[in-house]
């Protein structure tokens, strides 16, 4: 993980990394010379780990070792044998098994874990082996404007916070089984400055947004994360974006972002978020670099090309991924983004002229936006989250299987499930390709993450995209 990105730890937090104990594959058998051997401490051990094979997070290759761990800090890395006869409350034997780091989740969706009733727990997480998550993709639960909170009414001090520091503080106290951080979402501090407008930020909507981030820094957001795609995220402007994140720039704040287009406009998006880190004097870092839909394949190996050209260049920028071949976001992400603006996408489904609207752009596409039900078509895009009971039947179908059943062609289906269920409703859309996963996953500067929030099993409802459970383990599995 980039020092840059986690070299502020919001005071308070304790950012400590934990040892995970995977039964997988260290790559290749012969060991490479470790690190100097951290000197034995005195005393008794609450953990011995064994005789592992230790995969540090250094970039080194593995080399065989012992673990102590005392409280929750890792106080003794030494050479195979010498904590043999240490005392310990607890041995593990690791023989044959990898001792690494727990794994940073650089791209985490749970936030409801860690307020409110959620229990806190992140069961998928900690079960793959992550022990940090960082959420802050376009939205925060802080801070809120007066409109917002006043939206939020009885959410106020519970989900929805006046500052991003209420939020830290409240997840603080209601408890987490992981390490925990964030960016300010950049649709967030929008919304703080402007509501849900399809306009241009102003200037006094500028200042607002700016100072907003500055407080956000001060509280320890770790920078600021965007999505493009998504509304009220799409509205903002390439200047409004620089704007806000040069104020994020002298507390140290680094630029995530869910880029404008991983499709058609691919490059261009990258060159966009080259453009808004540069200017605003930022690292930036990619979130779930992939080349969308079958047409874009080939761009896969261009952009790996823009991004080391990039940086062999001084530009400070990363990316993260997550190892499947299939994304994940609600169905509306079928429908043209101003269809959502200003928070009424029920009543423009519902209304027959903006209907025909919607149809038309989603049938001939007049401007450029990311119509991810064309480019995973509809019989590669499965409906995970139906809720109602008329629809229960059709979870893990796809959405042409979906119509054919119900007698519609897709796109109505799409637009009447989505009005009925009057939520959000997760889907899966198959738009990468296996030999472009393979081949991101090799760049050195490549992260990883679930893009995906902690999951209970014994407790959730539905389905959902296996990175909510098996993101790291996969990537040991298959991978490495």
């Amino acid at each position: 993980m980039s020092s840059v990105l986690f070299g502020r730890a919001r005071a308070g937090l304790s950012v400590v990394l934990s040892f995970a104990v995977a039964a997988c594959s260290a790559g290749p058998s012969v060991p490479a010379s470790g690190p100097v051997p951290t000197p034995t401490s005195p005393g008794e051990y609450d953990v011995v780990i064994e005789g592992g094979r230790i995969v540090d997070g250094t970039g080194n290759g593995w080399y065989p070792g012992d673990v102590g761990i005392r409280g929750d800090r890792i106080v003794a890395v030494t050479r195979p044998g010498v904590l043999r006869e240490a005392p310990a409350h607890t041995r593990i034997d690791a023989a044959g098994m990898v001792v690494a780091p727990g794994f940073i989740d650089i791209q985490s969706h749970s936030r409801s874990s860690f307020v409110g009733t959620g229990d806190g727990r992140v069961v998928s997480k900690v079960t793959m082996g992550v022990t940090t998550e960082i959420m802050g993709e376009s939205t925060t639960n802080g801070p809120s404007s007066p409109a917002m909170l006043e939206a939020a009414g009885a959410q106020v001090g519970v989900t929805q916070f006046e500052t991003f520091g209420d939020w830290m503080q409240a997840m603080e106290d209601h408890g987490a089984s992981v390490n925990f951080g964030s960016f300010v979402g950049a649709s967030t501090i929008r919304v703080f400055g402007m509501g849900m407008a399809m306009c241009t930020a102003g200037s006094p909507e500028r200042r607002a947004m700016q100072q907003a981030v500055r407080q956000a820094m001060r509280d320890g957001a770790f920078g600021i994360g965007s999505a493009l795609v998504y509304p009220p995220g799409n509205f903002a402007a390439t200047d409004e974006l620089i704007s806000i994140n040069a104020a994020a720039a002298p507390f140290g704040g680094v630029y995530i972002t869910h880029m404008r287009s991983e499709a058609d406009n691919f490059l261009e998006a990258i060159d966009e978020a080259l453009e808004i880190g540069t200017e605003a004097g930022v690292p930036v870092e990619i979130y779930h670099l992939k080349a969308a839909g079958q047409r874009n394949w080939h761009k896969a190996a261009l952009a790996v090309a823009k991004i080391d050209s990039a940086r062999a260049a001084g530009v400070d920028v990363q990316a993260n991924m997550y190892p499947y071949t299939a994304g994940g976001t609600g169905l509306d992400a079928c429908f043209p983004p101003w269809a959502s603006a200003d928070g009424e996408l029920f009543e423009n489904l519902a209304d027959p002229e903006m209907r025909t609207r919607i149809r038309r752009e989603m049938e001939v596409q007049t401007e450029p936006w990311e119509a991810f039900c064309s480019l995973a078509t509809p019989e590669g895009t499965m409906l995970l989250g139906l809720n109602l009971p008329e629809h229960q039947q059709y979870r893990g179908w796809w959405l042409a299987d979906i119509a054919e059943a119900m007698g519609k062609d897709w796109i109505d289906t799409a637009m009447d499930i989505v009005l009925a269920e009057r939520q959000r409703v997760s889907t899966m859309y198959f738009l990468m390709s296996e030999e472009n996963v393979a081949m991101q996953l090799q760049q050195p500067w490549m992260k990883f993450g679930t893009d995906a929030g902690g999951m209970d099993p014994t407790t959730a409802d539905g389905l959902a995209h296996p990175r909510a459970y098996g993101t790291f383990t996969r990537i040991l599995g298959k991978y490495v």
